[in-house]
């Protein structure tokens, strides 16, 4: 058995361990068993961190721009460099499939530090003129120092659009990854030391919620904060730094409806949809977990969707072959579960899935696998319905109109993504302009241009981040007004 590896902190371009000396286990969710020990930081630590953020922010954000965007492009070469590495890492950390991690969650890492060193070269500040008694003109200035906090579900994938664009705009940061999920976050690290970047410009602070990251949405000095995760953590957040008026982003929670019209081209659909479903293991926030169906194309599309369903193949994440690994946790798995169990209390018909999946080799007897799950015949008030699971279930309810379709995707309280199934371009229009969503996908599903603004509505989310959004975002703009007329 390998050796139990510490992941510690790294504060001012070192690695350093909890200023406490405590240690939270971290567990390998294939196998149910601690691998790791991970620093459990509080206050002590988030202090250290913002005081080497604090001096660096003052070279890195005077700092040319060209040379900020040469040091990012150096960060994604060297990640690209070790992608196999970073891959499964990341897969053991998460549970997730090695092939996933690289080609959806490194990938991606990779391209958001490309994207941005690219976007802060050609961002164009504005400037306008007053019929020849003045000109104004504005500045992007960067904010100070940001704490960003990133979730288990993707991990380095989600922390990378955050300190990208932040750093890339000139400013410091104070990060803190999942608890569950902080080893690719910890290997960053050496990546930045060996990129160049300056010892201070991003610090990386591990631990629990409740004492590290609450030290930092809270610490009086930090004024930005973007956050992606559950909404019941950023109410929290959004108490807790409520004092100090801190600029925020919050990209949460979703229970995003896929919509499919009888015109839908079912080979297509069929397909995406079982990937939409169950991708990550079904966590990821824009995973559609509420299948809108309408009444004439309902039992044909049920029966290829379980059919394709049942033959995901959910077991080893090192093997190419697997299609689902395993949940992030062994409370994560049992919240998951309690959800069918409800269904089932409810009146649901579980049409395949549900448990754990047969013929797990031994070495995963004690890891967090279940089956995906479809689930039919709930009402659309069924807690199952309506409230984000996070993990491989899907309800499927019917409807008969377009007008019934858009009133049942707007029923529930979160408003992230939609995914629209239908060859009638006005009805793509009219459904994508009524559902209250952040994203429209129409036809296709998690087809990300880093150009466009990301974020949800009602309690998915506040806020946009993307291209120029992120920008604006991790900056001030400044107005200068300077009058010539003379007089």
């Amino acid at each position: 058995m390998a050796e139990i590896f510490k992941v510690t902190n790294f504060i001012d371009g070192k690695y350093v361990e909890p200023v406490g000396g405590s240690w939270l286990d971290n567990f390998d969710p294939t196998t149910g068993r601690v691998y790791s020990h991970v620093a459990d930081s509080d206050e002590k630590d988030v202090q250290l961190a913002y005081e080497a953020a604090a001096r660096a922010f003052p070279i890195w954000s005077k700092t040319p721009r060209e040379q900020r965007a040469k040091i990012l492009y150096k960060i994604a070469d060297l990640i690209e460099a070790r992608i196999d590495e970073f891959a499964a890492a990341e897969s053991r950390d998460n549970g997730k499939p090695v092939a996933l991690a690289k080609n959806m969650d490194i990938n991606r890492v990779v391209a958001n530090f490309r994207f941005f060193a690219g976007a802060i070269l050609h961002h164009e500040d504005m400037s306008t003129q007053m019929d020849g008694v003045a000109v104004n003109y504005t500045v992007s200035q960067p904010v100070g120092v940001a704490g960003l906090i990133s979730p288990w579900n993707l991990p380095l994938y989600l922390l990378s659009w955050k300190i990208a664009p932040a750093i890339a705009c000139g400013n410091t940061c104070v990060c803190k990854p999942s608890e569950m999920t902080s080893v690719t976050a910890w290997m960053l690290g050496q990546v930045l030391n060996d990129a160049g970047l300056p010892a201070g410009v991003v610090n990386l602070v591990n631990g629990l919620g409740p004492k590290c990251g609450n030290a930092i949405v809270s610490h009086p000095s930090i004024p930005l904060i973007s956050f992606t995760g559950g909404t019941a953590t950023a109410k929290h957040i959004i108490i807790a730094s409520a004092p100090y008026y801190k600029k925020m982003s919050l990209e949460l929670g979703g229970k995003n409806p896929n919509i499919i019209f009888d015109d839908a081209n079912l080979d297509t659909c069929v397909d995406v949809t079982v990937r939409s479903s169950f991708l990550n293991q079904g966590e990821i926030c824009l995973c559609g977990s509420r299948l809108l169906v309408q009444e004439g194309i309902y039992p044909e599309f049920l029966k290829r969707f379980v059919a394709k369903t049942k033959a995901l193949v959910v077991g080893d994440p090192k093997d190419p072959k697997t299609n689902m690994g395993a949940l992030i946790s062994k409370e994560h798995l049992a919240k998951v579960t309690s959800y069918v169990e409800m269904a089932k209390r409810d009146g649901g018909k579980i049409e395949t899935g549900g448990g754990r999946p047969a013929g797990l080799p031994a070495e995963f007897e004690g890891g967090y696998f279940l089956e995906p799950t479809i689930i039919t015949g709930l009402d659309h008030s069924s807690c199952v319905v309506t409230e984000e699971i996070f993990g491989p279930v899907v309800t499927i309810t019917t409807f008969k109109t377009e007008e019934e379709a858009i009133e049942l995707a707007n029923s529930v309280k979160y408003g992230l993504s939609c995914t629209i199934w239908t060859e009638n371009s006005g009805r793509v229009h009219r459904v994508g302009l009524g559902v209250h969503a952040g994203t429209v996908w129409v036809n296709t599903w998690l087809m990300r241009d880093l150009r466009v603004p990301f974020g949800g509505v009602k309690q998915s989310g506040i806020g946009r981040e993307g291209g120029k959004h992120s920008i604006e975002f991790y900056t001030e703009q400044k107005t200068i007004c300077v009058r010539y007329d003379g007089k």
